[in-house]
Parts: C-alpha cells; structure tokens; sequence
C-alpha cells in the first residue's frame, strides 16, 4: 500500500491531531515501513500451514472444579433492605 505525507496529515486530522510538517515527515516514514513489512508478511506462502493459537506448545494446568468456600446466601440477604424467593430486589430506575 503507498502512503503518502497528504495521506498522514489526513489520518492526523481525523484523529484531532496537530501534527507538524517534521512529525508527519517521521510518521510517514514509520507508516510506510510498518506497510511495507506487511507486504513482505502477506507475501509468504502459508498454503498447508496450520493456524495456531500460541507461538509455544504451552498447555494450561487445570484444576478440579469443586467448591471450596462455604454457602454464605443466607449471611448475605440477612442484611439486604428487600428480598424475595431468595432474590434481591431493587427499585426500578428505568421506566
């Protein structure tokens, strides 16, 4: 993709930046090197390449799926101001 100074000055104003003629120069040359090492990407031959979803074969250790604190519901809605079926009830704040 060619990007040109009108074009970063472009961006820079969509975005509601001041940006000087030395920034736009520097920004130009960042844009375009960040564009060019896309195409460079974009160019390799992934054909028979599996996606991953990590750089590393890593693997998550799991832990068993149980309860270790005690049933509190009780303690809780004990203090609430209203409560009903063992639910907390709110006032309406949107009619």
């Amino acid at each position: 993709m060619s990007l040109t100074i009108d074009d970063v000055k472009k961006v820079a104003r969509l975005a509601r930046l001041a940006i000087s003629e030395q920034e736009a120069q520097t920004a130009h040359a960042q844009l375009s090197g960040i564009f060019g090492l896309i195409a460079e990407m974009q160019a390799v031959n992934t054909i028979g390449i599996a996606p991953m979803s990590h750089a590393q074969d890593v693997i998550q250790r799991l832990r068993e799926d149980k309860v270790t604190e005690d049933n509190q519901r009780e303690l809780f809605q004990s203090i609430a101001p209203q409560i009903e079926a063992g639910l907390y009830l709110v006032p309406q704040v949107i009619e």
